[in-house]
């Protein structure tokens, strides 16, 4: 806390000095501060997301209580406080809702039973299995409800194996392994994601869902297939079957039928935004407003919700358009020869730095810092790299996090369970992050602009 009010008073007592204009050394105090709180985690995240917004609406909107110069085009203070409600959150806010029926009546449970029968007792097909499953899930899903819910029926059978199975181990770990690669094949599976595509939006770069799946869902299989591969012979089973019961019947309740045809629809609504045209924030909006209207969701539901979550985003939208709309970026992208760094050490820098900083705060919060730099960087004249690339490989670093128990929720949630050891997140979480960012750095983006993506 003493860092971020230290760097903010400093900041702004130094005012604008060389080529910093005023607005962007406000911007700098606000961004400097939004560093140490998030890092430190002094305050909660969301309450870091909420300073960022009310400080720029103090210091750099058309209300500011500080005089601006006559030459600079201040944003709107309603511009600002609507950064709360973006279509990206609101994107968000529609899978929450779809995540915590789908957990109130059953569904992802049952999904799960349901898809896992056809892989059998054989402990390799067996883990695959659940590790797809928790994959899918979880691109549709929160990760983190997916892996409280996986978790709830894996932890029995573990528990039922003998001690010395190290098999029970990989039951255990891959849960949260395969929701984090999970979280990378939809927008709405991880915050970066949402993170990523905000900023993009706002600089006119418009992502579908069914474009953003075609980035992220073969990246996910990918690292799904190393991940599955890796446990398999890092954690044998001594058992030549293991059997997991998983699900049960279905709710036919008129409320659980209102959910199944809002759940499936909205996925299909989002897979064929291509065709039909209707953004993916509108198709999501729309199950909040029907499970809402038909007490299949209640008010005492939506209490339950993770507001924070949505405000922690918001803050990371506002924190971009701040730092454009300032000049920061550009001050920032000036600090540097980046021109003089070939592209791919760039890229790999852009990705390096999203995956250790995710490693140790939360992924959210290094999206938040990073993707407004990174675009803006990829905007300049200064570098040749495309500025949907640079979104989309500090995204999906941020999500490739996971050696540390604090790295991502489904970890922590997977380690408060005791079941694992800190190191065994350690060595799996840093191989799959590690090939995951040779992946996306030296492999992907050519495959993507050989189709045509990029």
């Amino acid at each position: 806390m003493a860092a971020a009010v230290t760097w903010f008073a400093v900041v702004l007592a130094i005012g604008d000095a060389g080529d910093l204009t005023t607005p962007a050394s406000r911007m700098l105090a606000i961004f400097g501060a939004a560093v140490a709180l998030w890092i430190s985690e002094a305050i909660p995240l969301s309450a870091t997301s909420i300073f960022v917004i009310f400080a720029q609406v103090l210091m750099i909107s058309d209300e500011a209580l500080l005089s601006l110069p006559a030459d600079f085009d201040a944003p709107t203070y309603e511009s600002i406080y609507a950064t709360l409600a973006s279509p990206v959150l609101m994107l968000f806010l529609g899978g929450f809702v779809l995540a915590d029926a789908a957990a109130k009546y059953g569904l992802d449970r049952n999904l799960a039973g349901l898809m896992l029968r056809p892989f059998g007792t054989k402990p390799a097909a067996l883990l695959g299995g659940l590790m797809l499953i928790t994959a899918l899930l979880s691109m549709f899903v929160s990760n983190t409800a997916t892996t409280a819910a996986m978790m709830a029926v894996v932890l029995p059978v573990a528990a039922s194996l003998d001690h010395a199975d190290r098999f029970r181990i990989a039951l255990v770990l891959s849960v949260p392994v395969a929701a984090n690669i999970g979280g990378l094949g939809t927008p709405v599976g991880s915050p970066p994601n949402a993170i990523a595509l905000g900023r993009l939006d706002d600089q006119g770069i418009e992502v579908d869902f069914v474009r953003w799946m075609a980035f992220g869902v073969p990246v996910a299989v990918l690292l799904l297939v190393v991940a599955w591969r890796l446990l398999v012979r890092r954690y044998p089973s001594s058992a030549p079957a293991v059997t997991i019961r998983l699900g049960g019947a279905f709710d036919r309740t008129l409320p659980a039928r209102i959910l199944y045809v809002a759940f499936g629809l909205t996925v299909l609504g989002w897979m064929t935004e291509p065709i039909h045209g209707v953004p993916s924030a509108i198709v999501g909006f729309a199950p909040v407003v029907v499970l809402l209207a038909t007490n299949v969701f209640t008010v005492d539901d939506l209490r339950r919700l993770n507001w924070h979550i949505l405000w922690l985003v918001g803050g990371g939208i506002a924190l971009g358009n701040g730092v454009s709309s300032t000049g920061l970026d550009v001050w920032f992208v000036d600090r540097l020869d980046w021109g003089s760094m070939p592209t791919l050490l760039l890229m790999f820098a852009m990705a390096g730095l999203a995956l250790v900083f995710s490693t140790v705060i939360s992924n959210s919060a290094t999206a938040n810092l990073l993707v407004p730099v990174g675009i803006s960087l990829a905007f300049s004249d200064a570098v040749d790299l495309d500025p949907l690339l640079a979104g989309l490989l500090i995204a999906v670093a941020c999500s490739l996090a996971m050696a540390l128990p604090v790295s991502t929720p489904p970890n922590a949630v997977a380690y408060a369970s005791g079941a694992i050891e800190a190191k065994d997140l350690a060595v799996v979480g840093l191989t799959v992050g590690a090939l995951g960012l040779a992946l996306i750095v030296f492999v992907m983006p050519t495959v993507w602009e050989t189709v045509g993506l990029l």
